[in-house]
């Protein structure tokens, strides 16, 4: 729905931000009398982002997701920002961003694609019907659900669990989130005839959805924290570079099977 206009605006708005020669705004909060030592970088985030004043519970949510989502170890997002910033050290938004770049439908990101399906087993008649359908989709395609199986943390991932138990202990939350994603869970491991590990992303899904952020800006929230954590990743490598040792090491491990030689004598 588009919002109204204010009386003589004939072209887009915004609500985010304005300022003066004296004052700056974010929404209508002073920066400096309303905001700045009297609200924390997360509830003013949430203010921006979810456009109304957050609630303690989503605040106490969204931290737990950003520390969550913040590091993994040496994944693709680090090693390219360690990469990039072995390459141009002048440039460190730089190489924070590649690292950002690797925020997707494999690794980090995956909250979206996972938010995506709980909506539809909210709203289907039969919700138990339609985790299955999904469920059966993603066997036939011999493709992962999104938020279900990790490489490394089997057979739970422990982040996962105290996630959801965080999410239950908040009476305010609706868990109407939570439950799409445990009939979910519950379809995937019958229809593998296992169980299947809920990774983080996936619980992060039902948080995220319970405090009310919508599916298409969960992954903004993967972005926000790794960014942090990328941040740590550079400070580690100006102290102990590994990029040169990780282009080496990947220089040596693929070989390359062309013949030159013969080429050149052709």
């Amino acid at each position: 729905m588009t919002a109204s206009l204010p009386d003589g605006a004939k072209g887009p708005v915004t609500r985010l931000c304005t300022h003066t020669l004296t004052s700056l705004h974010y929404g209508d909060a002073d920066l400096v009398e309303d905001l700045l030592g009297k609200k924390t970088f997360t509830e003013v985030m949430l203010m921006q982002i979810l456009q109304r004043t957050p609630r303690p519970v989503d605040m106490r949510i969204t931290d737990a997701v950003l520390i969550v989502l913040m590091e993994h170890g040496l994944t693709p997002s680090a090693i390219a920002t360690r990469l990039i910033y072995m390459s141009a050290p002048e440039n460190l938004q730089g190489a924070v961003a590649s690292g950002l770049l690797a925020v997707g439908s494999s690794f980090v990101g995956t909250m979206e694609n996972c938010s995506g399906l709980l909506d539809r087993i909210q709203a289907a008649a039969d919700p138990q019907a339609e985790a299955l359908a999904i469920a059966r989709h993603y066997k036939a395609q011999r493709s992962a659900v999104p938020g279900f199986g990790h490489h490394l943390h089997k057979p739970v991932d422990p982040r996962a669990y105290k996630l959801l138990e965080l999410a239950r202990a908040e009476s305010e939350l609706k868990g109407d989130k939570v439950r799409a994603l445990n009939q979910l869970s519950a379809a995937v491991d019958e229809v593998v005839g296992r169980p299947i590990t809920l990774n983080a992303t996936g619980a992060v899904a039902a948080l995220l959805g319970e405090i009310g952020v919508p599916t298409g800006v969960m992954r903004g929230f993967a972005v926000i924290s790794r960014a942090a954590g990328l941040v740590a990743h550079i400070v580690e490598e100006q102290q102990s570079p590994s990029g040169r040792f990780i282009w080496d090491t990947i220089d040596h491990a693929i070989p390359y099977v062309g013949n030159p030689a013969k080429k050149d004598h052709a």
